[in-house]
């Protein structure tokens, strides 16, 4: 487990603010809306509220997140990568002393604008995390690897495994948090999906007269493989092959700069993937 100070420095620096992000939305919009997040988070404050509520006890936030995080945690040293582990402890721990050290402070008291304001600075933060190859911890780490394993976007499977969470605490606290709490985790949700791609994918359909360059830029680009299919063009008639391929989404700009760099003419259709099976790189997390 090597560590470059240039990329590993950076990587630090936007976790921790990533870390600042989180800790600051839990003690202003969660905590003033009452609000339960979804997750490790989510699960730490609904224990937390419990035990004031029901045995006059208040348990530090530390406590309850780390104790949830063992398993993920284990989780992502055995299957997901070891300095991807490290630098998500680092994110843990930093984001629950600043929970605790923080005071709560209120930005509004509408409970609407704090579940979807509240909710996309939780999805900027996670990320942001994730971008820099970290996460926040909990249910993070679950999605990560079952994306990783079946090849798919994995993260609405934990929104659901949210929402079971979030039920619990609409028959303990009311149901109203319970519900603004599914738009604070569905504003979330939406956010990563727009920010972070990794296990979202695309069809390449390349129409090219050129497809010996344009299959070594999409492997030289993104690692991928493709396929070459012979075509015929409608209206000239002319023999040309069509360069078939799968990418991440976050790699289909990129390639199809590169294709577009080698044959000028070159007909690119990009096609949304839900699910693919079969061989299919995924750059691993380290």
């Amino acid at each position: 487990m090597s560590f470059n100070l240039k990329k590993d420095g950076k990587r630090i620096v936007v976790i921790c603010i990533a870390s600042a992000i989180m800790a600051l939305n839990i003690k202003s919009f969660v905590r003033t809306g009452g609000l339960f997040p979804g997750g490790a988070t989510g699960l730490t404050l609904l224990i937390q509220r419990s035990f004031e509520l029901f045995f006059q006890i208040n348990l530090p936030y530390t406590l309850i997140n780390l104790l949830l995080n063992l398993v993920p945690i284990y989780i992502g040293f055995r299957f997901i990568g070891k300095k991807f582990t490290l630098f998500s402890c680092v994110t843990i721990m930093l984001t629950n002393i600043l929970t605790d050290a923080i005071p709560v402070f209120a930005i509004t008291y509408d409970t609407l604008l704090i579940s979807v304001f509240g909710g996309m600075l939780n999805g900027l933060a996670v990320s942001m995390c994730l971008l820099q190859n970290a996460t926040t911890g909990g249910t993070d780490f679950i999605g990560i690897y079952l994306s990783q394993k079946n090849g798919i976007d994995s993260f609405n499977l934990i929104l659901g495994f949210n929402v079971i969470i979030l039920a619990v605490a609409g028959l303990l606290f009311g149901w109203d948090k319970a519900l603004y709490s599914i738009i604070f985790q569905f504003s979330s949700t939406q956010i990563m999906h727009v920010l972070y791609k990794q296990y979202q994918q695309n069809t390449l359909l390349v129409v090219t007269h050129k497809p010996e360059e344009v299959y070594q830029v999409i492997t030289s680009t993104s690692n991928h493989s493709a396929t070459m299919v012979n075509g015929e063009g409608g209206f000239e008639r002319q023999k040309c092959k069509i360069v078939y391929s799968v990418v991440s989404q976050a790699e289909c700009k990129p390639v199809v700069k590169a294709i577009k760099q080698v044959d000028p003419s070159a007909f690119v259709n990009v096609i949304r993937t839900d699910q693919i099976s079969g061989r299919f790189y995924q750059k691993p997390h380290d």
